[in-house]
């Protein structure tokens, strides 16, 4: 009986890695009764976050940011790597893990967008340094477009990786033994200008534009034929040209359904006449002008 106890405490050992978190669904489907998770947490085998939610302890490896908190990052690990949901850090927070956005906020407390259209209620529970801000990804992508293979370049295979044919890719929590998933600045981007002009403003959003040189034109047509938003593609293309960047004239526009009639972004702004869309006066000034 002992061999067998040792066994299966063993194997929990082998299927959940020091620091991930998993909920008594998981540990349930995979035979860890509510009397065995309750002996292993008095016993610091695991440690019970809050109600059915559990990590096995850490060793030492520095990854909780204080007594009673969770490295958020490998809650995400956990979410998506476990748990099986389909969850990414978009918009201004993968922006800003990318280096695209390092000077947006000083503040200690960050605020991380999640994208995804299911997740556990259990989330907002967990203790954490970080705000949760979170966004339902069907409203701004198709999803069937975005599966969609990319058509092959001049030179070169098409491009059919899923991940990436999505608009993400994955960063590393720990020495590249457990990764997150976060929208490339492709996606990211996207995802910002969907949040104007409530949750993010449009200073921000054009110096991020400013800063986004090196975006891949055959990524980012995907993407935008892929959005659903008339308004986030017109102000992505309008602050393209604003800044100049070289890709641009990569994009076949022809493609990207840019919808009919004004939009009003703002009130008292000015109208720019080629993307029909009122923006804040500053941004159709001239770069030299400010």
């Amino acid at each position: 009986m002992a061999s067998q106890k040792a066994s299966k405490l063993n194997h929990l050992q082998r299927i959940l890695p020091e620091g991930l978190v998993v909920d008594a669904a998981w540990l349930d489907a995979n035979g860890y009764t509510h009397p065995l998770r309750q002996k292993y947490v008095a016993n610091s085998w695991l440690d019970m976050l809050t109600r059915g939610v559990y990590r096995r302890p850490l060793a030492g490896l520095g990854q909780v940011t204080g007594p009673e908190t969770v490295d958020w990052r490998l809650l995400l690990a956990s979410l998506s790597s476990l748990l099986g949901y389909d969850v990414h850090v978009g918009g201004r927070m993968a922006l800003s893990l990318t280096g695209h956005a390092h000077y947006l906020s000083m503040s200690p407390l960050k605020t991380v967008d999640l994208y995804a259209d299911k997740l556990p209620a259990w989330l907002a529970r967990v203790p954490t340094d970080v705000a949760w801000r979170l966004h339902r990804t069907a409203p701004l992508f198709d999803a069937s477009m975005l599966a969609a293979t990319l058509p092959a370049p001049k030179f070169g295979n098409a491009t059919t990786d899923p991940l990436l044919l999505s608009g993400r890719a994955r960063m590393s929590v720990d020495r590249e033994r457990w990764t997150f998933p976060v929208a490339i600045p492709e996606r990211a981007i996207l995802e910002l200008l969907d949040e104007l002009p409530g949750a993010e403003s449009f200073e921000q959003a054009d110096k991020i534009m400013d800063g986004l040189a090196n975006l891949r034109p055959r990524l980012q047509q995907h993407l935008l034929e892929a959005c659903r938003s008339v308004k986030v593609k017109r102000l992505f293309l309008f602050l393209a040209e604003r800044h100049g960047h070289a890709w641009l004239a990569k994009l076949d526009r022809n493609r990207i359904d840019l919808g009919a009639g004004k939009r009003a972004l703002v009130a008292n702004g000015r109208y720019d006449k080629k993307f029909q869309i009122t923006v804040p006066e500053f941004l159709l000034q001239k770069q030299d002008d400010y």
